[in-house]
């Protein structure tokens, strides 16, 4: 099974070295890495290059122009370039225990997604981890919170993971999924412009395709860095509508979205 690892970022080179620090780390290496760039200046492409060189896979950047947030939109774009069957994804701004792409494997079912948690980092550990490179966290580090999500126990894990059928709960930030269930759907809904609600509309077409999720607890631990809302991240202009969109794929069961993946693919093949 080929796995493929996106990591999407904006303008946070700082943060995105230390993700990608660990990610070549990982015990289970993925097959590839994709930084699902949304319109970030010049300094993460120099930024992603450099690192490419150092890379043990292949590091590809997929870079769209800054028009604002488009999430679902850069994730299609680097959703439609994996070569891998399972797909891991993450913000640019979580660093992820040296376990996080091997118990993403471990756990993955057919017809299933994985939900991942977070730990979160201060503010203060933050600043110190930017500015000494630091990217090693682990359950006794100082200055993190909801520090059981922090551990990683296989007993745990098997224990207490399970299906759930709610949104409540959904991130993209440590999620994963089968690249055929993603199609299926036809990716993410690309109307949905500004922060917000992408995630859950995009579980609810899931759940209305049959697809299950799956609650990955005591394993894939992924540290989130802090950071304040960002120049993109503006919640009053957008929310109301991403709420509507996420409103109309629940009352009407959608199982796919109009503006989607597909696109994406489409250019793919007529590029190869």
């Amino acid at each position: 099974m080929k796995t493929s690892l996106i990591i999407t970022t904006y303008n946070r080179p700082d943060a995105l070295a230390l993700v990608l620090e660990s990610a070549f780390e990982q015990v289970v290496l993925p097959d590839e890495i994709l930084v699902a760039d949304d319109g970030s200046r010049s300094e993460t492409a120099d930024l992603c290059r450099e690192m490419a060189a150092q890379s043990p896979v292949p590091l590809i950047h997929c870079w769209q122009e800054d028009k604002g947030f488009r999430l679902a939109r850069v994730r299609n774009l680097a959703i439609s370039r994996c070569i891998g069957e399972y797909i891991v994804m993450i913000d640019g701004d979580m660093i992820l225990n040296e376990n996080f792409v091997k118990d993403h494997v471990t756990f993955s079912k057919k017809s299933c997604f994985a939900q991942g948690s977070r730990v979160l980092i201060s503010k203060e550990k933050t600043q110190d981890a930017l500015v000494n490179s630091n990217w090693r966290f682990g359950f006794f580090s100082a200055g993190i919170s909801n520090r059981m999500n922090a551990l990683r126990s296989s007993f745990l894990r098997w224990m207490l993971s399970g299906m759930k059928e709610k949104i409540e709960g959904v991130r993209g930030a440590n999620m994963a999924f089968w690249k055929n269930d993603v199609e299926l759907v036809n990716g993410f809904n690309e109307e949905f412009v500004g922060w917000g609600r992408e995630d859950s509309e995009f579980v609810v077409r899931l759940f209305n395709s049959g697809v299950k999720r799956r609650n990955l607890k005591f394993g894939a631990v992924a540290f989130h860095l802090f950071h304040g809302s960002d120049n993109k991240d503006n919640t009053s202009e957008f929310l109301t509508e991403n709420e509507d969109l996420l409103k109309k794929a629940q009352e009407r069961k959608l199982k796919r979205c109009y503006f989607g993946l597909e696109s994406h693919n489409k250019k793919s093949n007529r590029n190869h």
